[in-house]
């Protein structure tokens, strides 16, 4: 595989976060063309997909009270909530000719202390060498310590990717990257265009004061993750983009020179 890359779609790009259960189908049908597009422009390219629960699992996690000690009734739903749109998105991808392949998480997930420590990696191999697009998503798993925990897209990212190896790495979510305050409330933000670990500490206040850290799905956590990976992995690229306006997945997935979003690089 000349070029390895893991797509994920934020769940604030493909659910309308306000409204429970709410997909935006038409975000993710474009999306799967562009997928399409650039697979069919570049044979080379091997993917792997994940997205976030949006308003599906994180809706059931409030309303069921994920996390409380001993209510297996909330793990249970919020599990089902984030299924029913992982289903939703495969389904869409599979009509759109992409030949996606649904892969539970939370099937073999297991967690320490809220970190990802076990996941089984082979039948993902197996599907990639096979040209199938695996499809994860952020999924409950069992805990050792808390009993439950919410596994992340980007925790599940951060333990394959020292596994697989991907070439990069396009976070796709509501906004256009990372800016230095929520840009949806402020539309005089400015985008970042590069976060290194030199840069990093300064930026850090920033995302942290922003308004928008809960409505951009977390940007914060999302930056200290991937930039965690690049210094574990350092020949490892990330950017962050937009899902919402046409084209951007798909000239992320086939361009050598994008420059578009925010770049983390080590």
């Amino acid at each position: 595989m000349s070029d390895f890359v893991f797509l994920k779609l934020g769940g604030s790009a493909i659910t309308d976060k306000t409204r429970e259960a709410t997909a935006r189908e038409d975000v993710i049908r474009r999306v799967a063309r562009e997928v399409r597009r650039a697979r069919d422009a570049r044979p080379d390219l091997a993917l792997l997909v994940g997205h976030g629960s949006g308003s599906f699992g994180h809706f059931a996690a409030k309303k069921f009270g994920f996390g409380e000690r001993g209510n297996w009734r909330a793990y249970a739903e919020t599990g089902a909530a984030a299924a029913r749109l992982n289903r939703l998105v495969a389904d869409i991808f599979l009509a759109e000719s992409v030949p996606i392949v649904a892969m539970q998480p939370s099937a073999s997930a297991r967690c320490r202390e809220g970190e990802l420590c076990a996941l089984a990696v082979e039948p993902i191999q197996i599907a990639l060498a096979h040209g199938l697009v695996p499809l994860l998503h952020g999924d409950v798993a069992f805990d050792e310590t808390r009993g439950m925990t919410i596994a992340s897209t980007e925790m599940i990212f951060a333990y394959l990717a020292s596994r697989l190896k991907p070439t990069r790495i396009i976070l796709a979510g509501i906004v256009e990257g990372v800016f230095d305050a929520d840009p949806l409330a402020h539309p005089e933000a400015r985008l970042i265009r590069e976060i290194t670990p030199a840069n990093f500490s300064a930026i850090e206040a920033q995302l942290r004061g922003s308004y928008g850290v809960d409505v951009t799905g977390g940007m914060f956590a999302k930056v200290r993750a991937m930039l965690t990976l690049v210094q574990r992995e350092p020949l490892m690229r990330v950017r962050i983009v937009s899902a919402m306006r046409e084209g951007v997945i798909e000239r992320a997935l086939t361009q050598a020179d994008f420059a578009e979003g925010t770049f983390i690089r080590a």
